[in-house]
């Protein structure tokens, strides 16, 4: 049987998630840095909205699509310099998304949703992009929150949790509050939010 249009999208984004040189270990196993996001957004996406539109996934499976490509250090280490990075990175995976889909077909007003996602357009008035930007601060606290606060000092740790609980919806605030912390975690998330 011939795959879709929707499970080609996926393979290619996945497929360009692999080429990232950065790996992370799960388990004893190493994965390319990206694919392992994607595939974790993808994951995550479904338990909080498990009746995801076709575009939605796609954006949630090609956020960071190629991230490795363009260093945080090619701009000024300051918060401006760090906003201008996210900014052009975003326009990049929106970019490259864009181009997988008129390549499996897809016409443009789907091309143009799903980067108008991806861009996070309109984001407390745009329910999907609102569910992309829910999605990606559960990956966050879920996968990645420990190895952050181990690094890092916990003003600075709860300062960006307060930024990431601003850009959430009530409905992500309660996912976010179900996720299992560890004791550290958890102490800092409900600081941040008291």
């Amino acid at each position: 049987m011939k795959p879709t249009k929707f499970e080609t999208a996926i393979a290619l984004l996945d497929k360009k998630n692999a080429e990232d040189p950065t790996t992370y270990q799960v388990a004893g196993y190493e994965y390319p840095k990206e694919l392992l996001y994607a595939q974790r957004m993808t994951r995550k996406l479904l338990q909080f909205e498990p009746n995801a539109s076709k575009a939605l996934q796609i954006a949630a499976r090609g956020q960071h699509v190629c991230r490795w490509q363009i260093a945080r250090n090619e701009y000024p280490m300051d918060r401006v310099g760090y906003l201008k990075w996210r900014e052009t990175l975003k326009k990049m995976h929106a970019q490259i998304a864009g181009e997988i889909l008129q390549q499996v077909g897809y016409d443009d007003e789907f091309v143009k949703r799903v980067q108008k996602i991806i861009l996070k357009k309109l984001i407390k008035k745009n329910e999907e992009s609102q569910a992309l930007e829910d999605t990606i601060c559960l990956v966050f606290l879920d996968y990645y929150f420990d190895e952050f606060a181990a690094k890092h000092s916990d003003e600075k740790v709860i300062d960006i949790l307060q930024k990431t609980w601003v850009k959430m919806s009530d409905k992500g605030h309660k996912a976010a509050l179900e996720l299992p912390f560890s004791e550290k975690g958890l102490a800092l998330v409900q600081k941040a939010i008291s």
